[in-house]
């Protein structure tokens, strides 16, 4: 079954990573995206993550990761290469309901991290629910090219307009052909 796209409001949203290498590492970049609130758990960090916890002043603790770690959080993200590992802190999550991310363990995921493209408020997300994720990658490099170079410009214009404006229907179909404008050019 395919994954329901969603986008998530990380705001107040405490994330825990456990595993400190490159996958981590790359998680770790992601989630910076869009979130500060993160804390790791790792035997061992690689030196490019340890750059950048210190970079970002993250909570982390060097150490085995323990029954518990999970509790006062709400997504954890295990970037472990232990399977039994993902499987412990996977029936964990549901006691303390944490939505849960195994890399490369999807029996073990509530949800899978998408390739996307972010420019400011824009963010296109691509996944084949774990089928391609090469595939997913190619897309995200083709999708950021069709992107034009004003698009931060323009949102910050449709975000002040929806913002002015009255709501309702004028609103919407007047804010609509601006949006089929602006792409048209393109």
């Amino acid at each position: 079954m395919s994954y329901f796209p969603a986008f998530i409001k990380l705001d107040n949203q405490k994330i825990l990573i456990v595993g400190g290498g490159y996958i981590a590492h790359e998680k770790l970049v992601h989630l910076l995206d869009f979130t500060k609130d993160i804390a790791l758990i790792a035997t061992d960090f690689s030196q490019e993550m340890m750059d950048k916890i210190k970079e970002k002043n993250l909570n982390y603790k060097k150490r085995a990761y323990e029954k518990g770690d999970i509790e006062n959080f709400r997504i954890v993200i295990i970037a472990v290469n232990d399977i039994s590992l993902q499987k412990d802190i996977f029936v964990e999550s549901k006691k303390y309901n944490c939505l849960c991310n195994a890399v490369d363990s999807v029996d073990y995921c509530d949800f899978i991290f998408p390739s996307y493209v972010k420019k400011d408020d824009l963010t296109i997300a691509i996944s084949t629910s774990g089928a391609s994720p090469a595939l997913a990658k190619h897309l995200r490099i083709y999708l950021s090219k069709l992107i034009p170079q004003n698009i931060s410009d323009f949102l910050i214009e449709m975000k002040n307009l929806r913002k002015s404006l009255p709501k309702g229907k004028e609103r919407m179909e007047m804010l609509d052909t601006k949006a089929k404008k602006f792409i048209e050019k393109f």
